[in-house]
């Protein structure tokens, strides 16, 4: 590959993360259903055509979107569930982190929410895709417990859907908006429950 189809890959790159940026911070703005490609274009001082140079349609973009942002808390959760400590803490840390990463985000920031109904909805790849990648590291951490002994041994892939499916009214956008003004239980102490049955060995 020669350098000058190397450097016109990194400007393409760089021009696809401006667009997916500006995208971003005008669907916090002024809303995601409001935002459009023309709106994208101006504030990058392109044209419309020269945006969909980069991606092929809007729904593309709402996709790369919406990707970044979930990115970011994977990032985090494999930070956590790669990183030191025992399997019960990292899982704490994991779902507490979650919960917290997808408030900051889709919670507090209502026009952004906009995005999230829709991508629930329209059943957009990236959510399915997110929520295998969350499960496999909850997996993943599980069965480090279980070799350990740490937690009871039993099937690892099985534990970690019990335990994602307990916990997703903390993590899951929707739901958060559902339950905010319910009471608890907190997801402090259904992360208690869950490191409990997994001790017990309930789940194998």
């Amino acid at each position: 590959m020669s350098a000058a189809t190397d450097a016109g890959q990194a400007r393409e790159c760089e021009q696809r993360i401006k667009i997916v940026a500006t995208a971003e911070r005008l669907f916090r703005e002024i809303g995601f259903q409001k935002t459009t490609v023309a709106d994208i274009a101006r504030d990058l001082r392109m044209s419309p055509a020269n945006v969909y140079r980069f991606f092929g349609s809007k729904a593309e973009i709402h996709e790369a979107v919406a990707r970044h942002l979930m990115g970011e808390v994977e990032s985090a959760a494999e930070k956590i569930a790669y990183g030191p400590g025992l399997a019960s803490e990292r899982l704490r840390a994991l779902v507490l982190g979650a919960e917290s990463m997808n408030a900051e985000r889709y919670l507090a920031d209502r026009k952004l929410h906009e995005m999230v109904e829709a991508a629930l909805d329209e059943r957009w790849p990236s959510i399915d895709a997110h929520i295998d990648h969350i499960n496999a590291l909850i997996e993943g951490v599980i069965a480090a417990g279980m070799q350990s002994g740490e937690f009871a041994r039993g099937d690892a892939a099985l534990a970690a859907k019990l335990v994602h499916a307990a916990c997703i009214r903390f993590c899951h956008p929707r739901l958060m908006v559902e339950y905010a003004e319910r009471p608890g239980p907190t997801s402090a102490q259904m992360v208690d429950f869950c490191l409990a049955a997994l001790r017990a060995g309930s789940s194998g």
